[in-house]
């Protein structure tokens, strides 16, 4: 695929504070074997030298162009307004995360997956997930699979093949489609939003380790892990979507074993979490409320119960 032939591919990044890896992100997106892109930063009121640094690359590609937000947004509106700065023009969207990066052949695999089958709304890959390789367990006898085939798995049980924002590759057509392509009230939202798109198309992917996911403790994953947003991400998705992607029978199952974990899970952290217990409390109270799925008084006693007789 030559350049006069490339679609024009829209990357994004969201970066607050992000100084000390920043400019290896922006170095593995320069590095790209595919060529024609539009690169823009949203520094949200960063307070380190996330600005210094992205004008500093900016000034040297004018591919690259670096948006300031005018007041601080939590991390899911950010990322909304980083999809709002997604080019007219482009065919296809990159989020890379700015403590991630991008392997060289990442946009050219990709891509190609995407302009080889239409139907495909979302492309992915292996990642370098910190140390281990993941987003593995699609079937190996094929590049394409149903969007509907690959997000029932998910919700069965199956291994997780979407990995995180920077894994994936997205058909512009689908977040200019949505005026806030991430759920603002889902700390999960990129999870969410492969639900929602996969309704209409299909998922492809690149048997190849195309990606980077950083870990450590100033990521959003460690705030999740702090109030184990995990449980009510799913919910919420599963409360939408689960009623398109399984049958009756299927939904209930599933629902009544996410209800029975959850209440065991909600029991352990209420008392393991001693002062942080009003936050966690409250942040569940409040999301599950909106869900009409109240705290129920006799479940966490029966979780309580089992609890008890689990940890004697």
């Amino acid at each position: 695929m030559n350049l006069t032939s490339q679609p024009l591919v829209s990357i994004v990044t969201p970066v607050y504070n992000g100084e000390r890896y920043l400019a290896e992100c922006i170095e593995s997106v320069l590095a790209q074997t595919y060529r024609n892109w539009k690169y823009s930063i949203v520094n949200n009121c960063s307070t380190d030298r996330t600005g210094e640094i992205a004008k500093a690359y900016a000034k040297k590609d004018t591919r690259i162009s670096i948006h300031t937000n005018d007041r601080f947004l939590p991390v899911i509106q950010n990322h909304n307004r980083a999809f709002r700065l997604v080019s007219q023009e482009s065919r296809y969207c990159k989020v890379v995360h700015a403590d991630d990066w991008l392997y060289p052949e990442c946009l050219t695999k990709m891509v190609e997956v995407a302009e080889k089958y239409p139907s495909v709304g979302i492309v992915g890959s292996y990642r370098l997930d910190g140390v281990k390789v993941n987003s593995d367990g699609f079937p190996y006898t094929g590049t394409v699979i149903p969007g509907r085939e690959a997000c029932r798995s998910v919700m069965l049980g199956g291994k997780y093949i979407f990995g995180s924002p920077t894994t994936l590759l997205l058909r512009s057509d689908c977040i200019r489609s949505h005026q806030s392509f991430y759920n603002e009230r889902n700390f999960h939202a990129d999870k969410e939003a492969c639900f929602d798109v996969l309704r209409n198309s299909d998922f492809g992917f690149v048997y190849q380790v195309l990606s980077f996911t950083r870990r450590h403790n100033k990521t959003g994953t460690t705030f999740a892990r702090k109030l184990n947003t995990f449980f009510l991400g799913e919910l919420i998705i599963l409360k939408k979507y689960g009623p398109l992607y399984l049958d009756e029978q299927e939904y209930k199952k599933v629902l009544r074993e996410w209800t029975k974990r959850y209440y065991r899970f909600f029991i352990k952290n209420i008392f393991l979490r001693r002062g942080k217990r009003k936050e966690f409390w409250d942040y569940y109270k409040t999301g599950l409320q909106e869900l009409g799925f109240p705290i129920s008084s006799a479940e966490l006693l029966k979780a309580l119960v089992v609890c008890q007789f689990t940890k004697n």
